[in-house]
């Protein structure tokens, strides 16, 4: 746990902020956050740094008084929840934080990829649904099983390499009222499901046979990778005939939810001229040459 001393930024004045992983380099939130700030008129700078695991408790600790907060990215979302004097309900189930508020208090922890898939998947008129399936059992399919909760979902289809991954997937899966399956990559069918949401690393690669079946019974496939794309997942998607989204989408949601915590403490207080905001930052996303 990081000491909690009284020399983080608080909300009125510090205007410092980054992005650590590790990787990181590849990471387009700068794009995102800087466009959302000259909108919003905001004088605040927001870089990215390469933090590890191992590092991240000192680097934290270094931060003084001009810092307001940190978006932190693999793999560093369980150790910003340990350092996290407090955490927001997404944060609590999926014990993944993504957003750091710093103030005096202490650093308070959010998770913003839930509400980047539920928004991502409304982009496509995905608002509600029975049943989904995810293909991997890491970090981000809890967020994705929180995510399908929230979208009523009632049964979960875990696709994984190893079953066994699944069981901490299960007992949330039963605290949030959905029943979880477990299926293998070997598997010889899988069900129809409307959506499939993929969590695999983007250079992840399947079986042949497993990937053509996910395929034709996956119905819309939301795949959170963006920077190693298409994945050999959402290429078998398009030779069937479906249809892939990248991870862009969740990251444009996930970031404007930090950009409300940072701003207003609170990922459900919007912000002024919302829509026109979110409009700048796809076309920042979207844009290759942004800085």
């Amino acid at each position: 746990m990081v000491s909690r001393q009284p020399r983080f930024g608080v909300l009125t004045s510090a205007s410092r902020l980054e992005v650590w992983g590790d990787p990181i380099a590849h990471s387009r939130s700068p794009q995102l956050h800087a466009a959302a700030y000259r909108l919003l008129g905001l004088d605040w700078t927001y870089g990215r740094r390469r933090v590890g695991e191992t590092s991240f408790a000192a680097e934290l600790a270094g931060l003084d008084d001009a810092w307001r907060g940190l978006s932190l990215t693999m793999p560093l979302k369980g150790a910003a929840f340990r350092a996290a004097a407090s955490h927001d309900r997404a944060a609590e189930l999926t014990g993944a934080v993504n957003t750091l508020l710093l103030d005096p208090a202490g650093p308070h922890g959010f998770n913003t990829d839930v509400g980047g898939i539920v928004r991502a998947l409304a982009d496509d008129a995905v608002t509600a649904l029975p049943r989904a399936r995810v293909v991997g059992a890491g970090a981000t399919a809890t967020s994705a099983l929180v995510a399908l909760a929230e979208l009523g979902a009632r049964e979960v289809e875990m696709v994984a390499r190893r079953p066994e991954a699944v069981a901490p997937l299960r007992e949330l899966g039963a605290r949030l009222g959905l029943g979880v399956v477990a299926r293998s990559f070997d598997a010889s069918g899988y069900d129809d499901v409307p959506v499939t949401i993929a969590t695999l690393p983007g250079d992840a690669r399947l079986p042949d046979a497993a990937a053509a079946g996910l395929a034709r019974a996956g119905g819309l496939l939301l795949d959170v990778v963006y920077g190693h794309w298409p994945t050999a997942l959402s290429s078998e998607w398009e030779r069937h005939g479906g249809t892939a989204r990248s991870g862009l989408g969740m990251l444009l949601y996930q970031a404007l939810l930090q950009i409300r915590i940072f701003r207003n403490g609170d990922p459900g207080a919007t912000l002024p001229g919302e829509r026109v905001l979110v409009d700048a930052m796809r076309r920042a996303l979207e844009d290759p040459h942004a800085a």
